[in-house]
């Protein structure tokens, strides 16, 4: 199966990536925060920001590390991204409600843990309102897009955390996961996706969803990142009720050879239609197969019960628990569906919670027996994914449909971990990533992620040419406006990446042009909402795995977004933040950095001859 690589961007920050530049002294952390704060100072059309740090608060930790050994920290100048229902200190916790927002004086200690590994938090991310859906959708602050494809479902709750990763704003981020909001998002990007042992990550600090079910998740571009990840974050909390201690489960690692995995018969798998995700779900147990894993037909039904009882019956109430102060002061103030979902709990009363409380029990005590014939489960993550229009028409029935695999898993007490299973091949969704879920018991959390490697490992390996052929022939176009244009004072970051000049052309008459003042000289190009002019640029192709490399270098206030060509087609290019132009002198009436060059060149000559002639 041809699985989905990385991004460039995305690839070149991973931690194995950033860990080795660090400990060869190529990065520090304060340049790799540089590079970041000039991504996220600009637009954010994919909304993945309630509130992205600036350049000075991400500085004050890089800071904070100046004189430390890299090989000290596991976490040493990573950066990471933090779902806005989890407490980052000083910053405001939103969980995409404004009128809910709160600054805490103290960060969750799951954050705290991170931080004092090194690791470096650069913003809060978007979700579902309340981590109330799947889907990505119900947000004030914007509906999060896909980081892949902006007019598919990003996945939720914890979608901008999802998107931060797979764009490459942030190495690994957290989420959290009641009801599948830490896997669903990870199977939609091609990311890791590990919801762990309930309490092993402590939810202190974390706006409750159903308190009693809910975890942080982490999002990761590998097992390996997932598993450095995990291993500094876990630890019990002064003062949480829901705290466990990680007793990790013994397991042989190595490969899937001989490995049960459970499956659902037939009769229960649900794809709603999706040939596409059907058949990729086909070609990934055939792959478990050539891998030597054993598969293992299992009664899929108590799980598909249990999974029925977290919105169908009174955990919902429990939603509504979290919150009911507020709610109840301000109901207006959630967004519809939201509301319409946590304002249903109230007809649940105490006796039908006691009753499902039973029901629960029963159907853990028959879903028990299935752990004796086998080591895992594996499921598709999602039974289907959707476009945003197709979410906006059915937000609850299709948002229903991607938590078909996942609902159960807290209810029963299970860890599981997401991993990207390549792309589809047929039907509607052709080319968009598909992924399958490792589940098994609590506390066998690093059983999956060993899973998980040799998972990646052998899925890659009858495509391993094919792949290797596209990673060494895919290229990124970028505009550059500038500095970066041939002949001038930077063009040679761009060669020295071996990219090729492909066009001259101009942008949409969507933008002005201004002089900075910086040394070398640059220009700084602004998408403005009137009184726009077409700007010439050099369009220019290099290889996707040095893109990252060259996104990098770029300074602030200057930023690599998404730019709009005359002919209608985005391309990567360099914009400049607002703030850098309010004294800046506007040169659009040049039509482009050349012919201002070359006006500047023919008036200072004469400049010259005069004073000459004087």
């Amino acid at each position: 199966m041809p699985m989905n690589p990385p991004t460039a961007a995305a690839e070149a920050m991973s931690i194995a990536s950033l860990r080795a530049r660090y400990l060869d002294g190529s990065l520090t952390p304060a340049q790799l925060v540089d590079a970041i704060a000039a991504r996220t100072a600009g637009d954010d059309p994919h909304h993945v920001w309630i509130r992205a740090l600036t350049r000075d608060e991400m500085m004050r930790y890089a800071d904070a590390l100046a004189d430390v050994d890299p090989a000290s920290l596991p976490l040493f100048g990573i950066p990471f991204a933090i779902k806005d229902n989890i407490d980052l200190a000083g910053v405001p916790t939103t969980a995409a409600c404004p009128a809910y927002a709160y600054t805490p004086e103290q960060s969750a200690p799951v954050v705290a843990r991170l931080i004092a590994a090194g690791a470096i938090p650069v913003g809060k991310t978007n979700l579902d309102q309340f981590a109330t859906g799947l889907s990505g959708q119900r947000s004030p602050y914007g509906a999060c897009r896909n980081g892949l494809d902006p007019a598919y479902a990003s996945g939720g709750s914890s979608s901008g955390s999802a998107v931060a990763v797979a764009l490459g704003l942030a190495s690994f981020s957290l989420g959290t996961d009641t009801a599948g909001s830490g896997r669903v998002p990870a199977a939609f990007h091609g990311l890791v996706g590990l919801k762990p042992t309930k309490g092993v990550l402590s939810t202190l600090g974390v706006v409750p969803a159903c308190r009693s079910l809910d975890c942080v998740s982490i999002f990761a571009q590998t097992p390996d990142d997932a598993q450095r990840v995990f291993d500094s974050a876990h630890g019990v909390a002064d003062g949480d009720p829901y705290a466990r201690a990680w007793q990790p489960a013994a397991h042989a690692a190595g490969s899937l050879r001989g490995v049960r995995f459970g499956v659902p018969r037939a009769d229960q798998l649900e794809f709603y239609g999706d040939t596409s995700y059907a058949a990729a779900f086909d070609a990934a147990l055939a792959q478990l197969r050539a891998a030597g894993a054993e598969l293992v037909e299992i009664d899929f039904e108590p799980f598909l019960a249990t999974a029925r009882l977290l919105y169908e019956g009174p955990w919902v109430a429990e939603r509504l628990a979290a919150i009911r102060e507020f709610f109840d002061a301000q109901p207006d103030a959630l967004h519809p569906v939201t509301k319409q979902i946590v304002g249903g709990a109230s007809r649940w009363s105490a006796a039908d919670a006691f009753a499902a409380f039973d029901r629960l029990a029963t159907l853990r005590m028959l879903a028990e027996p299935v752990w004796s014939q086998i080591d895992a489960i594996v499921t598709p993550t999602s039974a289907t994914t959707a476009t945003v229009a197709e979410l906006e028409a059915d937000p609850i029935g299709v948002n229903a449909r991607f938590g078909y695999y996942t609902n159960f898993v807290n209810l029963l007490d299970l860890s599981a971990l997401a991993v990207p299973a390549g792309v589809c091949t047929t039907g509607a969704h052709a080319g968009k990533p598909f992924g399958i879920t490792f589940v098994a018991r609590a506390h066998e959390d690093a059983k999956l992620l060993d899973f998980a490697r040799a998972w990646l490992g052998e899925s890659a390996r009858p495509d391993a040419s094919a792949v290797n052929a596209k990673a060494a022939t895919d290229t990124v176009r970028v505009a550059v406006v500038g500095a970066h244009l041939a002949g001038e004072p930077l063009n040679g970051q761009l060669t020295e990446r071996g990219a090729r000049l492909v066009e001259t052309t101009t942008t949409a008459p969507s933008y002005r042009l201004y002089l900075l003042p910086t040394t070398p000289a640059k220009p700084g190009l602004a998408r403005v909402k009137e009184g726009g002019v077409a700007i010439e640029v050099e369009v220019w192709e290099m290889p996707s795995a040095a893109f990252g490399s060259f996104v990098a270098l770029v300074p602030s206030p200057l930023a690599i977004g998404t730019l709009t060509l005359a002919d209608g087609a985005p391309v990567h290019g360099f914009l400049c933040e607002s703030i850098a132009l309010d004294d800046a002198p506007d040169i659009s009436a040049f039509g482009g950095w050349r012919a201002y060059r070359a006006h500047r060149a023919t008036h200072e000559h004469a400049d010259t001859a005069v004073s000459r002639s004087a």
